[in-house]
């Protein structure tokens, strides 16, 4: 991970900072320097939970489980690559209802809200996480680990590739709008996830995959059917800049949380639409 894919991922960063750039999915409102050193500072306790905490706890309960023959996939016997697909599936799957628990349940969406506040989305947006949501996956991800039975080398090939992922998805970058339908087919989008992140709770509250698409199509929770000119990046409740402060986003999770309601009251609504291809 120290050196291979912190490096990789840190080439995609830049990669996908430069094509945002050029090829601009969504029209940005604030500076994009002043928003990226933000986000990174915001990320710094982050990053070190998961370098001293995240990643090396959830190794050695793998390891341990391995030792032990405990979990579903050390308990089958299934051919090399079966068990790569199924430890994808099964990862990403519990990510689909850990994100589904960070909006639905109040105390992990005080915490997950700071990642929600951006009012623009891009890729800095993808390191916009509080330290204390960071804390909570620490448990949640070794006790899937401990239920399915990862193995300590795909774990840690699975959270590079969910990471890669994360950076995709939340970049401003503009594909071709038929190769991101084609891989909207398999993949979450950067189209797909703005929906997600929009001041529409409904539409919040769709498109909570991070690799696979296909967990929002079982639960009937995609949406693929706003234009994203249509869509307003943030949580309704927190509009002004100038209360999203470093200071500020570091208490948010300790103080009350507001109702989903515009300063002015109104709550953000749009028509609902049936889901279809992705919108342009």
């Amino acid at each position: 991970m120290d050196y291979v894919g912190r490096p990789s991922l840190a080439c995609l960063f830049v990669a996908l900072l430069w094509l945002q750039w050029r090829f601009p999915l969504r029209r940005q409102h604030f500076r994009l320097l002043h928003r990226l050193v933000r986000n990174f500072v915001l990320s710094i306790p982050g990053f070190a939970i998961v370098r001293l905490a995240m990643l090396p706890i959830p190794i050695a309960i793998a390891i341990w489980a391995r030792d032990r023959h405990i979990g579903l996939l050390n308990w089958l016997p299934l051919p090399g690559w079966v068990t790569v697909v199924a430890t994808f599936l099964l990862l990403d799957y519990a990510y689909w209802w850990w994100h589904w628990a960070n909006h639905m349940i109040p105390i992990f969406w005080r915490f997950h809200n700071v990642h929600h506040t951006d009012l623009d989305l891009d890729v800095t947006t993808a390191a916009r996480f509080h330290f204390g949501e960071m804390i909570f996956s620490i448990g949640f991800l070794s006790l899937a680990v401990t239920l399915f039975g990862v193995a300590p080398l795909m774990l840690v090939v699975f959270f590079i590739t969910f990471e890669a992922c994360t950076l995709f998805h939340h970049s401003n970058w503009r594909l071709p709008i038929k190769l991101e339908r084609i891989l909207n087919l398999i993949i979450v989008t950067p189209r797909m996830h703005g929906i997600h992140h929009s001041i529409v709770q409904r539409e919040t509250n769709s498109n909570w995959g991070t690799i696979f698409c296909w967990w929002d199509k079982l639960h009937r929770t995609l949406r693929r059917d706003i234009p994203q000119d249509a869509v307003t990046i943030g949580v309704a409740a927190y509009r002004d800049e100038h209360e999203l402060t470093l200071g500020k986003l570091f208490a948010l999770p300790f103080a009350k949380q507001r109702e989903w309601r515009l300063p002015n009251g109104e709550v953000p609504e749009r028509q609902q639409q049936p889901a279809k291809k992705l919108a342009e």
